[in-house]
């Protein structure tokens, strides 16, 4: 096991977590580089609350993050990949030798729309805090959110319905608007029919208008067609949810969307057994923190194997665990997914730590001991 070489790609929730978890298959047996052109670790899940004057994302150091692992941290983004002679290749031209390489990039985010405002976590107030501003003044008196079809991150759109309409409801102001166009055939439907059912009561109680299986049209500012259905709405904002593309790797397959397909173990297809991939940027129909840090553990048993170590390796069985802010009691919501079927479990009594949006077995506890 010495002199095992891990690269580890990506500066995100699935990359920490696989670091964190690999160190404790293996101790330090292993040498770890993480390779990420970011320079800090965001908790980018809580962002969705910043516009209203909630608590931000936290930021971690990811120097301080790869030292307290016991890994090189590189800062420098992937270019391409060298299966055959087991080398990263770096932006900036540098090349990493390895044994066993884990891809967790993330994905591209796409404008889904012209002639709208595009939520971006990563400035979430740039993007949406004007929006709850006009509200507060009345500038603004409806809304339109938007989850395009295909893979997109689903659970902020809902988040931000309800703390709007909540904002608004603090205010007396009845008047407001908000419509929810979505692909989905239920809300937040990834989550299960118990799940689905419970947001959709929260929705009509804040009495926000969802169009499920429906696909939107923007032909111009506050023009809003929604299809099927052939309805005309003239909504003072539009919002959307950003298009999520694969990161389109060099010499890494990949599927229509760029996506890299990974089997029930998370390697690459074509690629193993020494390239894993976890995270938004396998072709997981899914994407969500909580089920990249699952990838991520499931990844670091197959490398912690693939160095020497008596790990069983099992299939990736995900479950769903997610937090609904709500702007009063968030909403905890379960999922697990089995053979087709998506048996889900609602609560409001918190059954995991206070402050974990996504639930990821060694980065929670790994974050707590740095705050």
């Amino acid at each position: 096991m010495d002199g095992f070489r891990v690269v580890i790609c990506g500066g995100g929730i699935a990359a920490v977590e696989g670091l964190l978890r690999l160190r404790r298959l293996v101790g330090e047996a292993v040498d770890v580089t993480l390779l990420a052109p970011n320079d800090e670790l965001r908790y980018r899940p809580v962002a969705v609350q910043e516009p209203f004057s909630r608590p931000s994302a936290r930021r971690y150091p990811l120097r301080d993050v790869a030292r307290k692992a016991g890994a090189e941290w590189v800062q420098d983004g992937l270019d391409w990949v060298d299966p055959d002679g087991q080398v990263a290749h770096t932006a900036e031209g540098a090349s990493l030798d390895y044994d066993a390489l884990l891809l967790a990039v993330g994905a591209r985010t796409e404008v889904p729309y012209e002639h709208v405002t595009v939520f971006d976590d990563a400035h979430a107030d740039d993007t949406y805090r004007g929006v709850v501003q006009d509200i507060e003044e009345g500038y603004t008196h409806s809304l339109a959110l938007l989850l395009p079809d295909g893979p997109a991150w689903p659970l902020p759109i809902y988040e931000l319905a309800l703390m709007t309409a909540q904002r608004a409801d603090s205010m007396w102001m009845d008047e407001l608007g908000v419509d929810i166009v979505t692909a989905e055939p239920e809300p937040l439907a990834a989550f299960g029919e118990d799940a689905s059912r419970a947001i959709a009561e929260l929705l009509e109680a804040a009495r926000v208008r969802v169009h499920v299986s429906s696909r939107a049209e923007v032909p111009a500012s506050r023009k809003l067609l929604v299809q099927p259905e052939g309805r005309e709405l003239e909504p003072g904002r539009i919002v959307a949810m950003p298009r999520l593309r694969g990161p389109r790797i060099r010499a890494v397959p990949a599927d229509h969307d760029g996506f890299i397909p990974v089997d029930e173990v998370c390697r690459v297809r074509g690629l193993e057994p020494r390239v894993f991939a976890a995270g938004d940027a396998a072709d997981l129909q899914i994407k969500h923190g909580g089920l990249g840090a699952q990838m991520a553990d499931t990844a670091a048993a197959g490398i912690a194997a693939l160095a020497g170590a008596e790990v069983q390796v099992e299939p990736l069985r995900p479950v769903l665990r997610g937090v609904l802010y709500t702007g009063a009691e968030p909403l905890y919501l379960t999922a697990r997914i089995e053979d087709g079927h998506v048996p889900s479990e609602v609560a409001r009594d918190r059954p995991w730590p206070a402050d974990e949006k996504v639930v990821a077995e060694e980065l929670g506890p790994f974050l707590r001991s740095l705050d």
